[in-house]
């Protein structure tokens, strides 16, 4: 966190301490009170939502969870606060791991589903289980006591503050360190983040129970601030204001999460007071209007695209002066300004209002100028893996058959990879190269077939496990992830250097600071290695595409592997970017790492394999010297479309 926005953080947290002494009014003290504990609650929902990009319909019922656990220890037990927060955090992400472990194996519209059946039946069940959660009559919980002191309206609210304002600072800790790259990894490309070692199933749950912790610890103060819970209180509808409360507000952003909150508890509210709905409605079209003004002065955006927000805007506040009554409209005002912003608005409040005064760039670092020998030592560090000497095969693959129906993808191949070479894989295109770069990465199983490498077999593993174990790879079509940075991208390939854990992460521990730090130095240096120092804090997607491919190597550089897959990695780079790249990859071989290249430039191949294998048709036609490949005749009539001469 700079120091501005911890200056900002704190500027905020002290008015909002301030405010029950302000204000003395209880209806007020409680709906902001109401506002930050749906604040905690969608710090953790926007893990799942904005950083690994789920939707769960799920956590009014995990919201549910946390509320009954803390309403039933104190009814049957008694039990202090100091034990029932724990408690509630605890039974709630216990439910939220239920939960993920199967839920997580679909995607899209089936992950919905299924979140919003366990919400539903978390709903019946609560309702149910009269025996312990009393049934439809609920719970009444009174205001906790601290050191034997009950606390009141303000108290209570002050308790509030100091939880949220612990779980803001844990989750953007959490969402800062390597446990957030790997999250939003997720979101960018699910095959990229297995191939660079990060489970996508494994941290997927990770998130998810993380996101029901903080859901119930959001439930359990909501307990103590309604004192009464009951079963119809934790209904489809509330888990969809807290999904549009993370769209609204704007994902991966503290500050949208707490913006969200306030709008779906004060919304509601406003369009009952046409009076404060017409000032709320004017003060919004006179912001709307100069923040368009800013913008197009400061050319960070034009008039086309401002005409529609600031027209509505300026439609809705002569539209409250023209009603005589809202309550006819409530519903309709309400639905329309959610399908605005949902639909217009698609970065939320916060992100749009960051696009038009955030001035962006790219972001200069003191440590950009890391020593290239970072690179080296992390790249070394592949060569003194293993017990391989140079020379002998690194990897084997026999008799490889993958089939897709009755289409033959790749037809009893075989290849013999030798340490400290590299390896061409050419043909036509539709030949099979990919999909043999597919199937040694653990992205398809072959269909029959046996692969070694480094004596131990690849054959069924994971994508994520066979990283781990030595081969990196880049992708045909560019697998970036595209809102990280450069060096982010390239931290991702460094999270298996990371030890810490989620506590050490939360409480900045000095081993969390140590790999942290470390993962700095090395990812800058790689980095550099590919010439790339200049862009390490510019987002990927915002990258030259030449520059983008070399970005993948250093990422793919970072698992320090022993054997590393280029999928056309000269593909769209001009010629003075493939003089570079030829340059990087012989540098990559001159230390210790084996390569397997598939390319298409036939003079890069040509120039710097040292053997070269060619598929036709799913199956091996050629092998050998570039130049005994150059010149066979199955090779020339497959690959360059003629015959020999």
């Amino acid at each position: 966190m700079n120091s501005k926005s911890l200056i900002t953080g704190v500027a905020g947290a002290a008015l909002l301490a301030a405010f029950p002494l302000i204000t003395g009014n209880p209806y007020y003290i409680h709906m902001v009170g109401t506002i930050m504990i749906y604040a905690i609650l969608l710090f953790g929902l926007d893990i799942v939502v904005g950083y690994t990009g789920q939707v769960s319909l799920g956590h009014a019922g995990l919201f549910g969870v946390g509320s009954y656990t803390a309403g039933v220890l104190f009814l049957k037990l008694g039990a202090p606060l100091w034990l029932i927060i724990p408690a509630s955090i605890g039974v709630t992400a216990g439910f939220g791991a239920l939960l993920a472990l199967p839920a997580l194996r679909v995607t899209g519209p089936y992950l919905a589903m299924v979140t919003l059946a366990f919400g539903t039946i978390i709903q019946i069940l609560i309702n149910e289980m009269d025996f312990l959660t009393e049934g439809p009559l609920g719970i009444k919980v009174p205001k906790p006591s601290i050191g034997g002191f009950q606390l009141d309206e303000h108290g209570f609210y002050w308790m509030v503050l100091a939880l949220m304002v612990i779980s803001l600072v844990v989750v953007d800790r959490i969402l800062k360190s390597q446990l957030g790259r790997a999250f939003e990894a997720l979101r960018g490309s699910p095959v990229a983040s297995d191939c660079m070692g990060v489970s996508v199933y494994r941290y997927k749950v990770y998130a998810f129970v993380i996101s029901a912790g903080f859901a119930g610890l959001a439930g359990c103060l909501y307990a103590y601030s309604e004192q009464y819970i009951s079963p119809n209180t934790y209904n489809f509808e509330l888990t969809v204001l807290f999904l549009l409360a993370v769209i609204m507000g704007g994902r991966k952003t503290r500050s949208g999460a707490m913006l969200g909150a306030a709008i779906i508890v004060l919304l509601p509210k406003l369009l009952d007071d046409l009076e404060m709905f017409r000032q709320v409605a004017t003060v919004l079209a006179v912001l709307m209007a100069i923040g368009a003004v800013v913008g197009i002065l400061r050319k960070m955006t034009t008039l086309r695209q401002m005409a529609l927000p600031v027209v509505g805007t300026i439609a809705l506040a002569g539209f409250s002066f023209w009603l005589e009554s809202i309550t006819d409209w409530r519903l309709s005002i309400f639905g329309l300004m959610i399908l605005f912003v949902v639909y217009y608005l698609q970065d939320g409040i916060v992100g749009f209002a960051n696009s038009l005064f955030v001035r962006k760039g790219v972001r200069k670092n003191v440590q950009a100028m890391a020593d290239v020998d970072a690179a080296k030592d992390a790249i070394m560090q592949a060569a003194n893996t293993g017990h391989i000497e140079p020379g002998q095969d690194l990897l084997t693959a026999t008799g490889i058959l993958m089939q897709f129906g009755g289409l033959k993808a790749i037809n009893q191949v075989d290849l013999h990879i030798r340490r400290g070479t590299i390896h061409g894989l050419i043909g036509p295109n539709g030949s099979g190269k990919s999909t043999m770069m597919n199937v040694l990465t653990g992205i398809y199983v072959p269909t029959a077939g046996s692969i070694s490498f480094a004596g131990s077999s690849v054959v069924g593993r994971t994508s994520s496990d066979i990283a781990l174990s030595g081969i990196a790879r880049t992708f045909q079509n560019v697998q970036l992830f595209g809102e990280m940075t450069a060096l982010q991208n390239v931290q991702v390939g460094l999270h298996h250097t990371f030890a810490s854990n989620l506590v050490d992460v939360s409480l900045h521990s000095p081993r969390y600071k140590r790999e942290e730090a470390a993962s700095v130095v090395r990812g800058l240096g790689l980095i550099n290695f590919v010439g790339l120092g200049d862009l390490a804090q510019e987002e990927a997607r915002n990258l030259p595409y030449g520059k983008q491919r070399l970005l993948e190597i250093a990422r793919a550089l970072a698992l320090d592997p022993q054997l590393l897959l280029l999928d056309e990695p000269a593909a769209g780079l001009t010629a003075p970017d493939i003089k570079e790249l030829v340059t990087i990859i012989r540098k990559i071989r001159d230390h210790g790492i084996t390569v397997i290249l598939i390319e298409h430039h036939m003079d890069v191949v040509m120039s710097i394999c040292d053997q070269v294998s060619v598929l036709d048709f799913g199956q091996k036609i050629a092998e050998g010297k570039p130049a005994e490949v150059q010149a066979n005749e199955k090779v020339i009539e497959a690959y360059l479309g003629g015959t020999a001469t």
